[in-house]
């Protein structure tokens, strides 16, 4: 069997991966706006429905998909779960159901498929983690209580979808996905048991010996827990996703123990693959297949792009800030709310993939990710603004400024 191989494609996708970059650095003194925005415009305009310079082939889609798979993964790897047990994942686990209840229920009302309503309400509850961080990391807030509040609402609201779309996804009964979530919960626990065993100290010595030589022991281990949870995931007639986003936690669990000069190393090489390489190639090419058309044909489609905005507020944002703790202040709870609804990789993964299926119309996908682009872009600053004018020298400094034990 031939593969398709679009030659303007080579080229066109790795350039428009190396502009997003450098164009967002350049409005970077007006505006801070995500790399991920840019990928995804870029890709609008070198495709089909702008200036046709380059079409989707076998080989760019299936690098597109190693993309999506690396996303996920790390996603997952930047989850430190053990720093959320307790009350900030309690409260964003329930602030989700709320979410959840009220995106399906907006999805039966407005959607005639009562699939494609299930898949347009998901879409609504998902939270741009591996966006938000960044911001958390570069302000200093990503260790105090509000930062752990963040980075919990982000954990479920990647988490929770992922596991949604591997349900819905599964064409199974409940009874049937539920024994085949179980198999693959069972899977996920083995492999954290291994994970947290004491490594052997031949396998120390072969990572730090390789780690700047050819044999890159530790990358090629990482790699090969990803290729196994995602065939695992496949096996059960599962999503590739939620064995990726798995594959990242076990491979953070996995790396838990060796010095953190040798972590950041290898932290370093996976994100160099990952935000380097597949990743961008996932954006621009899902840029590529943006339906365009569709979205400026009919201006009932173009008015959903502010509806899906504010709808991200309201199913997702509003319970992140009416669940937060007691504790916390007016503007924290807002700038929590913005936060969480800010949304945007998991939007352009679930409409593809459901465009994909034949689940959701292209059109109402096309809206969903025009909401998203402008989440990322107006949700962070205004989190930023609502709390910048408010943060005491201490909270600067790393220190809460609400007692965490009140969490």
């Amino acid at each position: 069997m031939s593969v398709t191989v679009q030659p303007e494609a080579l080229i066109l996708v790795p350039a428009a991966a190396v502009a997003a970059p450098l164009i967002a650095d350049r409005l970077l003194r007006w505006i801070a706006v995500p790399t991920v925005v840019f990928e995804i415009l870029l890709g609008v305009l070198i495709g089909p429905d702008v200036l046709g310079w380059a079409q989707v082939g076998d080989l760019i889609d299936a690098l597109s998909q190693f993309g999506l798979a690396m996303l996920m993964f790390l996603a997952g790897y930047e989850i430190d779960f053990a720093k959320l047990r307790g009350g900030p994942l309690k409260r964003a686990g329930a602030a989700w159901l709320v979410s959840v209840a009220a995106a399906l229920g907006i999805g039966a009302i407005v959607h005639r498929d009562p699939l494609g309503g299930a898949f347009a309400g998901l879409a609504l509850t998902t939270t741009a983690l591996g966006t938000i961080l960044p911001i958390l990391r570069d302000s200093g807030e990503l260790p105090t209580p509000f930062g752990s509040l963040v980075m919990a609402t982000g954990a479920v609201g990647e988490f929770g979808p992922i596991i949604a779309i591997a349900v819905l996804l599964s064409g199974n009964s409940p009874a049937r996905t539920a024994v085949i979530l179980g198999a693959f919960a069972v899977l996920t626990a083995l492999a954290v048991l291994g994970a947290r065993r004491p490594r052997p100290a031949w396998a120390t010595r072969l990572i730090e010996r390789t780690l700047r030589t050819s044999g890159q022991f530790a990358i090629r281990a990482v790699i090969l827990v990803l290729a196994v949870m995602v065939a695992a995931a496949i096996w059960l007639d599962l999503d590739m996703l939620l064995g990726a986003f798995t594959a990242g936690i076990v491979s953070r669990l996995l790396l838990s123990d060796i010095r953190r000069a040798e972590e950041e190393v290898i932290e370093a090489k996976l994100e160099s693959i990952g935000f380097g390489f597949l990743v961008p190639v996932f954006f621009v090419v899902s840029g590529m297949k943006f339906d365009l058309d569709a979205l400026l044909d009919d201006p009932g489609t173009l008015l959903l792009v502010p509806v899906f905005l504010l709808l991200f507020l309201a199913v997702r944002g509003l319970p992140s800030g009416l669940l937060a703790p007691a504790g916390l202040g007016r503007r924290d709870r807002a700038a929590l709310g913005l936060y969480g609804s800010t949304a945007l990789p998991l939007v352009v993964v679930i409409t593809t993939i459901e465009v994909d299926e034949g689940h959701l119309p292209s059109s109402t996908a096309a809206a969903l990710v025009g909401a998203g682009m402008l989440s990322v872009l107006a949700f962070p600053l205004l989190a930023q603004r609502v709390r910048g004018d408010v943060r005491p020298p201490a909270a600067a400094a790393g220190q809460p400024r609400v007692r965490a034990e009140s969490w």
